[in-house]
């Protein structure tokens, strides 16, 4: 987990402006964020295959419980977090470095926005396949997230540099005790 003070590295970048900050999120998020830190794939075809079987959730919520446990006064209730999909599929003529650009810039308005709490994406395979996904404290911190300038800027660009993409919206439920949990489908 690599925290630097009260600032997280909750995604791929790790300069100051792409930093979650602890101290602006509660207690249940602050541990959810921490558990996030270990996300990642469990299986090479996660760009295709069904979410909840393509990244390490059982591992994730295990840390939190581990979390949980060492936060001797905190009683986790159960917890809502939610969830966006993107998957992808890039054409081998598109400028990588631009979209680079677009991506990290979106980012870090996200992370401004406040909520969110965890945004990881993977490498295109061979067929120009990806996924790219964020966790947020709610739905309408994703909203106000993705209002700014340069997400909205970058989903305009969306057309033009991939040949196909799709977005899911996920609820990941963390029951009481975090003694269950589920990522069930939204509707658009």
């Amino acid at each position: 987990m690599a925290v630097q003070g009260n600032l997280l590295v909750a995604s791929p970048y790790t300069t100051p402006l792409h930093l979650l900050d602890l101290r602006t999120i509660s207690k249940p998020n602050q541990l959810i964020a921490k558990a996030l830190t270990l996300f990642k794939q469990v299986r090479r075809d996660y760009a295709t295959a069904p979410y909840t079987e393509s990244f390490n959730w059982s591992h994730i919520i295990e840390a939190l419980r581990v979390l949980v446990k060492e936060e001797y006064a905190y009683s986790w209730e159960q917890q809502n977090f939610y969830i966006i999909v993107f998957r992808s599929q890039i054409p081998p003529t598109t400028d990588r470095t631009h979209l680079a650009t677009l991506d990290r810039l979106s980012h870090a308005g996200a992370t401004e926005s406040g909520g969110l709490l965890k945004y990881w994406f993977g490498t295109p395979d061979i067929t120009g396949r990806n996924l790219a996904t964020c966790v947020w404290r709610s739905r309408d911190d994703a909203r106000k997230g993705g209002s700014g300038g340069d997400h909205v800027q970058a989903m305009r660009e969306t057309t033009k540099l991939y040949t196909e993409w799709e977005v899911e919206r996920l609820t990941l439920v963390i029951g009481e005790g975090v003694r269950h949990w589920e990522i069930v489908e939204l509707p658009p």
